[in-house]
Parts: structure tokens; C-alpha cells; sequence
């Protein structure tokens, strides 16, 4: 690595502690500020500081897409590191305020690379050799000789309203909802294009290469500690979110690391790690991890470098780490769930012979106290899964008295209240008129399955000539209304295009809140765009709901536009027009519902300003488009027992305009108690 490298540590029979010394670095620079509008999700707050590391944060592997940048250029190092200032503007007698150009160094030698996350060279050795990334001003580049000035190219611009709306985000949290919605939006569409062509390809990297290049992505700052916008509890399905949002830059290794300057002295230091199960991890204990060095070779020792340096010299420095955990995903035999776990801190380090006789580093990681506990939660919920009699505080093991495909609890952790005001539990609507008087759907001709990109399909027709939902059962994207396949059809009952008419196969749980009565969640980690539920209720006409509105507060109606409606808003980054015309969804439907007494989990769903599931219209068993059924979806990825919450509607303010048109029957105003950073103060 640029000329420097250290001795193999000697192994002994005798596990110690490891004392070594950091390997050389190059010195951190502080650029000029960058253009307004350049750094679009890093928060207002975050520092300056570059540092320059021969160490890739991105695997340097020949298997990962272009776009994606090799370093997080800039760290935030924690407050105890009290790094030696360095003039911002001139660095070595070289005006920083010019112009920053982009130089990349591989293996000792100068190659230009665009301003721009993509790197496009060749990479070779286990870790892709040595590559530093160096941004520089007139050519002077520490630790190298040659001299050569690149011009930097301005990353093309995404003319959208979703770029418009990441640039007006200040807030942490909603920069990284922001990303990872856009994220998935990408991906889903991504997977259903190349569904269409049968092709097989990995359209999460190919969606987080385009975020990438669009400069989409939060917390570019690589800090030490926890990351803004990122909470204790989130979860991932793909490694490049957590790169997206800053979490961990790893999209193969495990340990995420930065070099920096402490005092007079540059070290090297864990951020992050990630236990996927590749190692001989423990993680018995909820608090404590320990976790096994890199270096999957079965034929050698395990090397004091990169990660694993990095690891040693936390634990000497004493700086915090996060964890994230993985847990097998239920819905893909062969997927994985990433769950943050939190902040932690090495407590020791030894050596120790794997099963294969060779010798791996060891971590012992320990959380921080004063920290939500996810994994305790995790796994919780995994034993309640496998034995539903386990749930403590149980009102009612089953209130759908097996309608639903798994059983319903009923529990109350607050007080001694015994349950909610009688209902009847129905999986069904119950319509003003039969179904037989209602306007019938065509079916399509398919023998089998309904598959994607056929243009016989009927039924793919009515949904704009593509299947709305994706193989594994995910909603692709938002739209005014989907046509499921239905009777008339003659494909089979296990057609994709049948997804909401077959009973959830998530483990819901009805639950006392503190303030707000009933409310809903589910022990199952729920993935964006996973189908919930149905709203079902007795279909009432307005007369009935301008008598009785003010004592019903189980009605549904379709009164505004959708705020969730980005929630799809991601095709135009891949030159496409807008899938979804936001002025028929605006458009109230004439069908109201009322679960007062006729309902099933729905009804105890409550409202919030900033809500997790959102309600999508679906067609399947006749043809009025006034009438459709109510289906919720998630949002985002939701991790087990998070209430889940959709927008009711209308403001105070937005209901008296209404009633003045003549629109609505008089609505009780409630205060909204949904504690969002984004509250709208009241809902009816």
C-alpha cells in the first residue's frame, strides 16, 4: 500500500490482546466549500474534513456496477478526537478556493476520473489492491509525485420534482425516507421492466448505481457514531441502502473504516460492521457481538489490516460502532433482513484457531446502554411467531375467530380494559347492492399464470399493458386503480395478478395505545410495498354518514389526494414520463365505508400525520370504478411491532371548505396526536 506495509502478527497458542501501531496514511485536506445544492442529503451541520485512506469503502470487486463512489470522501471524526485544525483555504501553499479536481491513484500511478461517484479503472488483488481517491487543487497530491489537472464534469441533472424535493429537505429523517423510497421506487421498477424481458439481472445494484450518478443519497459525510436520520430499529433488505443512507459502505466486506487524524498522529478506525453470517459470529446475547475479523480464507491466518486494523484501534481509542445485524427474511428462503442495532464499543480482542486450524481475529462488542432495544424485540417476535401462546398480556388469542390465515391477539400492556366495543369480524364487504347488479369485468384468456409483457393478457391491458405487482407479491406502483384478475378469468387461483384477494399471511396483533384507543401492528418485519389488509365495513350512502358521522369514527372516505402519492415517483430517473396521473387520484370516490360494526383489523388502524401504510383502490369482483375495494400497503419497510397508521384525511380547516361546497356532512374535528415531526395538528 503505497510502499508501506507491517509484519504478520505472531500467533501463539495463547489468545492475547493485539497492541499494534496504524499503518501509514496520508494527511487529511480541507476543501472549499461546494456548490449550493451539490451535497444534496448531507445535513446543513456536517463538517469539511477530507480524509484520504488506500482502502476503498465500496469493495473494489469487479462484480459491482459502476456509479458507485470508492470512498466516502469526508469523515466526521467524534468530538473526543480533537483533531489539529488546518486552513480550509490553502493547504501546502495551494489555493483551495479555486477549483477541487478529481484525481484517482491506483497502485502508485495517476489515472483522471469525471467528478463523479462512477471510478473507472481496473482493480486487482482479494481487496482490489491499493486506491485512493484524492481531491486536489493545482495537482499537489500527498504522498505521490506526479502532477496532472483533471477537469471535473458537473453531474447531469435530474429535471424532476423528486430532485426539487430532496433539495428542499433540511430534515435528517425525511432526507433519508426521501432516498430510500426513490431507492425502492427504482428497484421495482427496475424488476418489473426486466421481468417483462425475462432477464435476470440485479436491479438493486442497477438502482443504487443510478442513485449514485444522480448524486440521491443521504449522509455522504462519513462519521464516526450514530447517523442522522437513521434510527435504532430500521431495517434493510439490500446492502446498498445502508450505503444509500450512509449506514455502512460495504456492499461485500463487513467492516466499515476511516482514516484520521488524532492529535499529531493519523489512525485508522472501525465505523461500522456488519454481522451477515458468513463468519463464526456469537450473537447469543442481545447487547454483546462477537464478531470474527475478515478474511474468509480457509488456508491461512487472517491478516492485521484493513478491517481488522481498523478494529484493533477502536478498541484503543475507544470510539463507538454501529452494529447491524441480519436475520433470515421470511418471505425469500434465501434473502436477508439488515437491522440496526445500535451503537457499540470493542471491549477486548484475542485470537482464536477456526474449526479449519487456522487463526481469526476476535471482537467482543458491547452496546451502549440507553438504546431501543431492536434485536431483543427481534427476537421476541420470532419466538412468538413460531409459538403464538407464548404472547404474554393475551386478551383474546384469536379475535377473527380463524377468518384470518394466521390468529388475530388481542392484548392490553396499559390497563385493565378487556377489549374494544363489540363487532361483528368480516374479511368481506358488504356492498349496498349484490355484486350480480354491478358492472362486470372482462377476464383474460391465459392458461396458467398471467405473465409480464404479454400482450393477450386482458387483464395486463387494463392495468396499462403491465402486471401491477411484482413475482414475489409486491406492489410496483401506485395507481388510480388496479384490476386484478377475477372470476371470468381462466388463469389460476396462484396468478400474481390475485394478490389482495387472498388472505394476509402477516401475524397481526390488535393493542392497547397509551392515548389513542386501539391500535394495530404485526410481529412480522413488513416489506415496502407489501400488501396489509383490506378496509372492510358496510358500504353507506352519504345520508347515513351526514346523520350519524360524528358518532361513527370507523368511516373510510376517499376525501383528498394522497400525500403518499410520491411514494411511486422515481420513473423519471430512468427518462420515463410519470406512471400516475395525480389529478385521478386527487378525485374523491363516491364509496364510503363504515366499520362501526361490521369490520375486521383495518378498523383499529389509526391516523398519523406521517403514516407508514398507505390505501390503494382495487377492482377484481365487478367493474365500478366508484366502488373498488381499499387496500393498504406498506409504505416503506416496517420492522415488527411498529403501530401501523395510514392518513385519515382532512385538516379543521380543509373539512370547512369542504362542508361549504356542500361535499361533507358535518365531521367531527379530532386533535391529532400522531407526534410527527410533520403533525398537521388535527384530522377528522
Amino acid at each position: 500500500m503505497d510502499g508501506c506495509s507491517i509484519p504478520n502478527p505472531v500467533f501463539g497458542n495463547d489468545p492475547g490482546v493485539l497492541d499494534v501501531k496504524p499503518l501509514r496514511t496520508l494527511s487529511p485536506m480541507f476543501p472549499a466549500a461546494l456548490p449550493l445544492g451539490f451535497n444534496t442529503f448531507t445535513p446543513p451541520e456536517a463538517p469539511s474534513l477530507l480524509c484520504f485512506s488506500p482502502y476503498g469503502s465500496f469493495a473494489t470487486n469487479s462484480a459491482f456496477p459502476s456509479g458507485f463512489s470508492s470512498l466516502y470522501a469526508t469523515c466526521k471524526a467524534p468530538q473526543s478526537c480533537n483533531p489539529t485544525p488546518v486552513d480550509p483555504v490553502s493547504v501546502n501553499g495551494v489555493n483551495r478556493a479555486a477549483h477541487i479536481d478529481e484525481l484517482a491513484v491506483v497502485n502508485g500511478s495517476f489515472t483522471d476520473t469525471e467528478y463523479s461517484p462512477s471510478l473507472s479503472t481496473s482493480f486487482n488483488g482479494e481487496n482490489g489492491g491499493t486506491v485512493m481517491r484524492c481531491l486536489t487543487s493545482g495537482g499537489i497530491v500527498p504522498g505521490g509525485s506526479k502532477k496532472k489537472k483533471s477537469k471535473r464534469k458537473r453531474p447531469k441533472k435530474v429535471d424532476s420534482e423528486l430532485l426539487m424535493l430532496a433539495c428542499s429537505s433540511h430534515e435528517s429523517r425525511e432526507s433519508v425516507e426521501v432516498v430510500l423510497m426513490t431507492f425502492d421506487a427504482l428497484r421495482r421498477r427496475l424488476m418489473q421492466l426486466e421481468g417483462a424481458k425475462d432477464v435476470k439481472h440485479r436491479p438493486d445494484l442497477k438502482a443504487g448505481s443510478i442513485m449514485m450518478s444522480k448524486e440521491l443519497r443521504a449522509n455522504k459525510v462519513k462519521r464516526v457514531g450514530q447517523v442522522p436520520g437513521v434510527e435504532v430499529g430500521d431495517i434493510f433488505y439490500f446492502r446498498v441502502e445502508m450505503c444509500l443512507v450512509g449506514l455502512n459502505s460495504q456492499l461485500i466486506a463487513g467492516i466499515d473504516y476511516v482514516n484520521y487524524r488524532f492529535g499529531d498522529e493519523d489512525d485508522t478506525v472501525a465505523l461500522s460492521v456488519v454481522s451477515a453470517g458468513v463468519y463464526e459470529n456469537a450473537e447469543e446475547n442481545v447487547d454483546v457481538l462477537i464478531y470474527s475479523g475478515q478474511g474468509a480464507s480457509s488456508k491461512d491466518d487472517q491478516k492485521l489490516e484493513r478491517g481488522n486494523l481498523a478494529l484493533e484501534r477502536s478498541l484503543h481509542r475507544g470510539n463507538e460502532i454501529r452494529v447491524i445485524r441480519s436475520a433470515k427474511d421470511f418471505s425469500c428462503p434465501t434473502g436477508k433482513i439488515y437491522i440496526y442495532d445500535g451503537l457499540y464499543k470493542i471491549r477486548e480482542s484475542w485470537i482464536e484457531k477456526r474449526k479449519s486450524g487456522f487463526n481469526v481475529f476476535k471482537y467482543k462488542l458491547v452496546r451502549e446502554p440507553d438504546q431501543p432495544d431492536a434485536i431483543a424485540v427481534w427476537k421476541m417476535t420470532e419466538k412468538w411467531r413460531e409459538n403464538p401462546s407464548s404472547r404474554g398480556k393475551v386478551i383474546l388469542s384469536d379475535m377473527s375467530s380463524g377468518m384470518e390465515s394466521r390468529p388475530v391477539c388481542l392484548v392490553n400492556e396499559i390497563d385493565n380494559e378487556k377489549g374494544p366495543a363489540h363487532f361483528t369480524y368480516s374479511t368481506r364487504v358488504k356492498y349496498l347492492s349484490p355484486l350480480s347488479s354491478m358492472k362486470s369485468l372482462q377476464g383474460c384468456l391465459c392458461t396458467n399464470v398471467c405473465l409480464p409483457g404479454d400482450a393477450n393478457c386482458s387483464c395486463s391491458q387494463h392495468n396499462s399493458g403491465e402486471l401491477p405487482y411484482s413475482s414475489t407479491g409486491i406492489l410496483i406502483s401506485r395507481r388510480s386503480v388496479i384490476y386484478e384478475c377475477n372470476e371470468s378469468c381462466r388463469c389460476f387461483v396462484n396468478c400474481r395478478n390475485r394478490l389482495t384477494q387472498k388472505s394476509s399471511p402477516l401475524h397481526f396483533e390488535v393493542f392497547k395505545t397509551k392515548d389513542r384507543g386501539w391500535g394495530l401492528r404485526c410481529w412480522e418485519p413488513i416489506r415496502a410495498g407489501t400488501f396489509v389488509c383490506e378496509y372492510t365495513g358496510e358500504v353507506i350512502d352519504r345520508i347515513r354518514t351526514n346523520e350519524y358521522g360524528e358518532e361513527d369514527e370507523y368511516i373510510f372516505q376517499t376525501m383528498h389526494a394522497d400525500p403518499t402519492f410520491r411514494w411511486n415517483y422515481g420513473p423519471e430517473l430512468l427518462g420515463e414520463p410519470s406512471r400516475v396521473d395525480l389529478s385521478e387520484t386527487s378525485k374523491p370516490l363516491p364509496i364510503i365505508i363504515s366499520a362501526k360494526n361490521v369490520g375486521n383489523v383495518s378498523r383499529f388502524m389509526n391516523h398519523s400525520c406521517t403514516p407508514n401504510v398507505f390505501w390503494q383502490p382495487v377492482l377484481y369482483d365487478h367493474g365500478d370504478d366508484g366502488y373498488p375495494h381499499i387496500m393498504f400497503f406498506a409504505i416503506k419497510h416496517i420492522p415488527p411491532m411498529t403501530e401501523l397508521t395510514y392518513d385519515y384525511g382532512l385538516t379543521k380547516d380543509q373539512v370547512g371548505n369542504e362542508e361549504a361546497g356542500g361535499s361533507f356532512g358535518s365531521r367531527r374535528i379530532k386533535k391529532c396526536l400522531c407526534e410527527s415531526s410533520k403533525c398537521r395538528g388535527s384530522f377528522c
